[in-house]
């Protein structure tokens, strides 16, 4: 994942182009897919302007957006690996103890008992749960996000308290 810019979150990313059109090929990163609607603005990856959807449709499983002031293919080639933002105060409120995957990455993560594990660097979405895949002292853990291991998340503090459970980590 690339980190947002600060006071921004990416909810979508440019996988490439399609059609002669001036469409892009987004990966939605957000729980909130109305973002995307006729009407809305976006801010592009390196852009400090806002850029409005034009157009947007599902296609195997992405969507097919047309922003403002693209008009054709050769317009949009440039764009694959971007990420499309909304400003942070936009982002839809959160329940509690749920979290933005931003605010989670660079997290570090200890066990209940103080041991250190290392940083959060990324969240893996499965089907079932997110999987924090965590680097440290003892190499890549995989730590599944559920209730039952992930015990507090302290933003202030920046650290992530977990209880492993048995077999989880090597050696324990």
């Amino acid at each position: 994942m690339t980190p947002s810019p600060k006071g921004y979150m990416a909810v979508g990313r440019i996988v490439g182009a399609h059609g002669v059109h001036g469409e892009i090929k987004v990966r939605i990163l957000t729980d909130f897919p109305e973002r995307f609607t006729p009407g809305a603005l976006l801010y592009l990856e390196n852009e400090s302007f806002q850029r409005e959807v034009v157009s947007a449709r599902p296609h195997k499983g992405m969507l097919l957006i047309k922003l403002s002031g693209f008009q054709n293919r050769t317009a949009v080639e440039p764009l694959r690996g971007k990420h499309l933002f909304i400003a942070r105060e936009e982002a839809m409120p959160l329940e509690e103890d749920e979290y933005y995957e931003d605010e989670l990455v660079g997290l570090m993560v200890e066990t209940v008992e103080g041991d250190l594990l290392g940083e959060l660097m990324e969240v893996m979405w499965t089907g079932a749960n997110e999987v924090y895949i965590v680097r440290g002292p003892r190499g890549e853990i995989l730590i599944p996000a559920i209730a039952q291991v992930v015990q507090d998340v302290d933003l202030d503090q920046g650290i992530m308290r977990v209880a492993l459970l048995p077999g989880l980590v090597d050696g324990e």
